[in-house]
């Protein structure tokens, strides 16, 4: 077990969405960033009981990623505005237990939103949540890799 911080984090999305959207590529200037992971409950409370009652549904997977307004891309916009699915990458360290291996990542394919906000004293800011397009899960499920 060990702690790691997040200044050696990435994200990677793919610049081109579809089935055909390439391979995903960093994403500049990122400077925070959330997933949850979280399952759909439904109340099953029936008359009698003491307390109420939940089963599980679906896992369901969100987040976002901020950071500093990038002008040579567009890869967080156009994927706002096309509605396509991205291939998504998240490096929580690109620095694991055993030098330069990785260890663990979140992937899959997502559908991000994209916006950018700024002022007269502060730089230019953008912000993308994301909703899961497809499957996403942390690699390996456990434990680090390559530990």
């Amino acid at each position: 077990m060990s702690r790691i911080h997040g200044r050696n984090g990435m994200v990677y999305l793919s610049l081109a969405g579809g089935a055909n959207g390439g391979t995903a590529q960093p994403l500049a200037f990122v400077a925070d960033w959330t997933v949850n992971f979280t399952v759909a409950k439904v109340d099953v409370t029936a008359l009698g009981d003491t307390n109420l009652v939940w089963v599980a549904g679906l896992p369901d997977a969100s987040g976002d990623f901020t950071g500093f307004y990038d002008t040579a891309t567009a890869q967080t916009y156009s994927a706002a505005v096309d509605g396509q699915p991205r291939a998504f990458y998240l490096y929580p360290s690109l620095l694991g237990t055993q030098g330069a291996n990785p260890g663990q990542y979140i992937f899959g394919t997502i559908l991000p939103d994209f916006s950018i906000a700024g002022g007269v004293s502060s730089a230019v800011t953008m912000k993308s949540t994301w909703n899961a397009a497809s499957t996403v899960a942390r690699y390996p499920a456990t434990g680090i890799a390559g530990s």
